[in-house]
């Protein structure tokens, strides 16, 4: 029977078992910038371009573009460095479930049986001891009651691991959706772009055939055969580069939905019709964006694991206690789980290093990290606001360029309205109404051109906001 003497050390253990953790709680510091102001209030950038309306998550859906929206899920699906996030995640999950043993009863069981001759010199007796059949056979448990926080630190550190590597997960969906809709969206704005210029290219040929005419009935001088002929090669010039870059951009899509680039999708570069969003974009505000944005999340994360490990190496200043218990039978094999063999043990088991020069160095460390933490969560913060005010501002800039562009497209329009009339009425020549559709033409590249920016621009305002993951 076990005495009231053996299990008084462990239940005084136990009462004690209620200690708080050593080392600092964690909460985001008050001097972060995040809590500042200036960090979470409305954008200064954008105008009337934008509004402060909470982002969908699925932003790509305002494009109101099915084929989009497939060719994204598609990507989030097979997208090879996704699989890797996910991969890391589960890394991360297999981590913090092996921590969280740590508060787990640890039991083992072992046994033997073997022929052994015992030396009869090893107890001092000069005689031959016969061979005989022997057994070591016990179960065991023990319990470590975490006195001091260590493995309560531990799991805290481990789960904000993990929730840093979700938040990297959502970064990497981020960027897999933003690139997608760019590759998309380039695909579209080329196929625009030569639509456009195939029209400047037949109206430029048309002029050099007038011109032509002109020379052959003496009405114009043969320079200027060269000088139309000059410009037809340079807009023909850029048809290749655009054509190019279509196909490129094919081949990203292809490799960000996990396939090889000759795999592309043929059908997509009959798409001439750029990607628009023709509301102003809902935005939010600084604070729903450091909320949103996953690196911001991911490096807030990293700091709190920081900050749990600082309580981590100093509970290695305190005594580890664990209680254990062990049962079993030794001996020789007839006499197996008889009084002559059978053993046990119970009570505390008490280890602590006292040479604590190198803890309080971990500790020191562990508080530079926390530091270090700090001032890279700082930075996050403060790339997130100037990569979303950035971005507001060149698209509300390339919004004026565009109304700029129409204003001249709409007199062009107008100019080459009023030549058509004059043409009809006998008052202008054929070839004036050609360089009048080739200016309208002309106009509508330049359009082209920079309707293709607006594209660029709200994809990139969009993944500066953070959005495409919920």
């Amino acid at each position: 029977m076990v005495s009231p003497r053996c299990i008084a050390w462990p239940i005084a253990a136990l009462a004690l078992a209620g200690c708080a953790e050593v080392g600092p709680n964690y909460s985001l510091p008050k001097q972060a910038l995040a809590n500042a102001p200036a960090a979470n209030g409305a954008f200064v950038s954008g105008g009337k371009a934008v509004v402060q309306d909470e982002p969908p998550d699925h932003w790509w859906k305002l494009y109101e573009d099915p084929r989009l929206d497939g060719l994204i899920e598609q990507a989030l699906a097979a997208n090879t460095g996704l699989r890797v996030a996910e991969a890391n995640l589960e890394h991360a999950q297999a981590l913090l479930a092996e921590v969280r043993t740590g508060r787990e009863v640890d039991g083992s069981v072992d046994g033997q049986v073997s022929r052994t001759q015992p030396s009869g010199e090893q107890v001092l007796q000069h005689v031959i001891e016969k061979p005989r059949f022997a057994d070591n056979v016990g179960v065991g448990v023990s319990y470590d009651l975490d006195l001091f926080g260590g493995i309560r630190r531990g799991v805290e550190a481990a789960s904000a691991d993990e929730e840093a590597s979700v938040a990297a997960r959502d970064l990497v969906r981020v960027n897999v959706a933003a690139e997608t809709a760019r590759a998309y969206a380039d695909v579209c704005n080329a196929g625009h772009e030569i639509a456009a210029l195939g029209r400047v290219l037949d109206l430029q040929r048309e002029t050099v055939r007038l011109t032509r005419e002109l020379i052959a009935n003496g009405r114009a001088a043969p320079l200027e055969q060269d000088r139309q002929v000059s410009a037809l090669q340079s807009a023909r010039a850029r048809l290749p580069q655009l054509k190019a870059r279509q196909r490129n951009a094919a081949y990203r899509l292809a490799t960000l939905q996990g396939r090889p680039p000759e795999a592309f999708d043929a059908s997509l570069l009959a798409c001439a019709e750029p990607l628009q969003v023709h509301s102003p974009l809902p935005t939010g505000d600084g604070q729903a964006l450091l909320k949103r944005r996953p690196d911001v999340r991911a490096a807030e994360r990293r700091l709190a694991s920081a900050t749990a490990r600082i309580g981590l190496a100093t509970a290695a200043l305190y005594p580890d206690v664990k209680l254990s218990a062990s049962i079993g039978s030794t001996g020789a094999a007839p006499d197996f789980l008889t009084p002559f063999t059978n053993r046990y043990a119970v009570g505390p088991l008490v280890s602590w290093n006292l040479r604590q020069s190198t803890t309080r160095a971990r500790i020191a460390g562990a508080e530079a990290d926390a530091k270090a933490r700090l001032a890279g969560f700082d930075g996050v913060v403060l790339t997130a606001l100037r990569e979303t005010e950035s971005a507001l501002e060149t698209y509300a800039a390339d919004l004026e360029r565009v109304q700029g562009l129409q204003a001249a497209r709409d007199s062009a329009a107008r100019a080459q309205a009023q030549t058509v009339a004059l043409r009809k009425g006998g008052r202008a020549g054929g070839l004036a109404l050609v360089d009048a559709e080739r200016a309208s033409a002309s106009a509508d590249q330049a359009l082209a051109g920079a309707e293709t920016d607006i594209s660029n621009d709200q994809i990139a305002v969009f993944l500066a906001l953070g959005g495409g993951w919920s």
